[in-house]
């Protein structure tokens, strides 16, 4: 069998196949719907979950201007068919129209929110269409009146000599017909630093959280009911910001179990309902699922955790790794609207106090707002999916070197900040161990065309009195 062929149209999105239909005495054979060869041609990969028939007896059976919330993938199993389908979707195209004649050799994948119709040219015509979501009971149809002017579809058959359901005489005009939003973004995390600019950078949002506060609604992965009855079908997006960052009670008894539960068991979760739901997962990790022993981390790097909170969110990456359209962002040192690093070492610089810091882990900071812009980047830039290291850029810094210029930022000397080692500071005391390399390489997101934020730049700016 040879490839089809792909025929581009008005209607973004809405393409027209041109089969390969194979004739002989016997009748014909065509691949109807081949996922390798239709992806190569440029389809997206949207997974069908359901085959459906509509036979029609009688020549001029006409059915209305329906627009689903699925995308489907439309061709004619017997006899010749009338196409037409109106862009109902929120946007610029919105009202577009693209006809076109349905044989046994000619398919169209229509896309989520474009209206579809169909009026048979003769007696006893059947077509199939493949779905990629199963018909709700409660979802709505936006529909268009077959004879809207606006439209001004050119019916092969005249209306007033067809076939049409009595629901479908009184559809509203195009004027007066509900318009298709696109797929929502939901924010898991909404609560926590990197939550909080994600919903800047993605405004709109949906927003969840483990606790409620304005705007923001509790959803608990760990809850297989509460999961089970989330609107999952209505999300193109899901950024998971949450996480449980508690390094060291991660290794009490309590804190292993929750760790492992937010760190991996909801990643998990979120993996499979990306798969079954096709919306794409975006997930943040972290580079303590290394043990530091390399100088330069790169993505394809093993895992080798070494405490527990590094252990579930390697387990956690390993889960999103499982999701069909993923990008999972591995980062360090992170910094943004809340308690953190920085703002301590500010605390401390204007009460005066002198810290002994760790001056032998070293790194570089991820500025939420970094984090954030990267995600932007990768979905509007359409980069492969996969793994990203993503921290803010320049050279590497040990935990000493910054508080020293936080300190300098802050109007106090950088001497005031004493180095010690990770073992003399730890020395009698229960913490997790830390990696001792946190420095992440970049250039794999920077191929993309993503220029990271040089961190002492991003710091002084967080550093201002401006800042808040």
């Amino acid at each position: 069998m040879s490839l089809p062929t792909l025929e581009t149209t008005p209607i973004p999105g809405l393409v027209v196949l041109r089969l390969d239909l194979r004739e002989d005495a016997r009748g014909w054979f065509k691949e109807n719907w081949q996922r390798e060869k239709m992806i190569a041609l440029g389809l997206p990969d949207f997974g069908p979950v359901q085959n459906n028939m509509s036979f029609n007896a009688k020549r001029g059976t006409t059915r209305g201007i329906h627009t689903e919330p699925w995308d489907k993938f439309v061709s004619v199993a017997n006899g010749r068919a009338f196409g037409a389908w109106v862009d109902m979707r929120e946007g610029d195209s919105f009202g577009a129209v693209f006809t076109v004649e349905l044989d046994p050799a000619t398919a169209v994948f229509v896309p989520r929110g474009v209206g579809n119709s169909y009026q048979t040219l003769e007696d006893g015509v059947t077509y199939s269409y493949l779905v990629n979501e199963h018909w709700r009971p409660a979802t709505p149809y936006p529909a268009l009146n077959l004879a809207d002017e606006t439209a001004a579809i050119p019916w092969p058959i005249p209306l007033a000599e067809a076939e049409i359901s009595e629901k479908d005489l009184v559809n509203p005009s195009l004027a007066a017909a509900e318009r298709m939003s696109p797929k929502k973004t939901l924010i898991i995390g909404a609560n926590g630093q990197l939550g909080r600019a994600l919903n800047a950078e993605f405004p709109g949002s949906d927003l969840v959280d483990m606790v409620a506060a304005d705007g923001v609604t509790v959803l608990d992965l760990t809850d297989a009911a509460a999961v089970a009855a989330w609107p999952w079908h209505e999300y193109a997006l899901v950024l998971n910001a949450a996480a449980y960052t508690a390094v060291d009670a991660a290794e009490t008894p309590e804190g292993r179990r929750i760790s492992w539960a937010a760190n991996s068991g909801a990643p998990a979760t979120l993996a499979r309902l990306a798969a079954e739901h096709h919306f794409t997962l975006v997930h943040y990790s972290s580079e303590y699922v290394f043990d530091g022993t390399a100088e330069l981390h790169t993505e394809d790097e093993p895992l080798s955790p070494l405490g527990v909170y590094a252990q579930t969110k390697a387990a956690g990456d390993i889960a999103v790794g499982l999701a069909p359209r993923h990008y999972l962002l591995r980062t360090s040192w992170v910094i943004g609207d809340g308690k953190n690093f920085v703002r301590t070492m500010q605390t401390l610089a204007g009460n005066g106090v002198s810290p002994t810091v760790v001056d032998d882990q070293v790194g570089r900071l991820t500025f939420t707002g970094e984090l954030s812009r990267a995600t932007r980047h990768l979905l509007d830039s359409g980069a492969s999916y996969g793994t990203y290291n993503l921290s803010n850029g320049g050279p590497a810094m040990s935990w000493c070197d910054l508080a020293k210029e936080v300190f300098r930022l802050s109007g106090r000397s950088a001497d005031d900040v004493t180095p010690v080692s990770t073992e003399e500071y730890t020395a009698g005391k229960e913490m997790a161990p830390r990696p001792v390399n946190s420095v992440l390489d970049l250039a794999k997101i920077t191929a993309t065309g993503f220029d990271p934020e040089d961190a002492l730049t991003a710091l002084a700016r967080y550093c201002s009195p401006d800042a808040g």
